[in-house]
């Protein structure tokens, strides 16, 4: 996405995107307590239970008896089926994370550290399908200023080591 495009973007995907940051961090919190009574596998399987019971929930509310007259969608790629495999290792090791010295602010800012720096490789290298882009300036700033701020919070934060 270029600036200008970033720029001209709807408010609406800001605000969504900033609220999935409050619920991962709501996320996080819960699996680690669930992991703290029981274990991170415990967390895991909980966590991914709940969330089929709401999907077919959902998917009871807004089923539509009308079938679209689209052709039939494409297949998605063998490595898309992948996702559920680090959803449930995410869900462990935050588990576990979340119960060590790192606490929970700690976790979550070694965890974006780690979502930024992959997404800066996945960009580069054309992962997933995604159009090869060089990382420019901005990019390694940006990754730096991230990365520095995880270190803060976990060195000179509260509790911090």
């Amino acid at each position: 996405m270029t600036t200008e495009a970033a720029r001209n973007s709807h408010p609406i995907y800001f605000i969504g995107a900033f609220a999935t940051g409050g619920l991962l961090t709501f996320m996080v919190h819960f699996n680690g307590e669930l992991a703290h009574y029981g274990n991170p596998l415990f967390s895991s399987w909980t966590a991914h239970g709940t969330g089929i019971f709401a999907a077919v929930i959902l998917l009871l509310l807004v089923h539509r008896r009308r079938r679209p007259t689209v052709g039939k969608a494409p297949n998605a790629p063998w490595w898309a089926y992948f996702g559920g495999i680090s959803g449930a290792a995410t869900v462990i090791l935050t588990s576990t994370a979340v119960n060590s010295p790192l606490g929970l602010s700690g976790t979550l800012a070694l965890g974006l550290a780690g979502q930024v720096a992959f997404s800066v490789a996945a960009d580069s290298w054309g992962l997933f399908g995604l159009p090869k882009r060089r990382p420019d300036m901005r990019d390694i700033v940006a990754l730096g200023l991230v990365v520095t701020g995880g270190a803060l919070i976990i060195l000179f934060g509260r509790g911090g080591a």
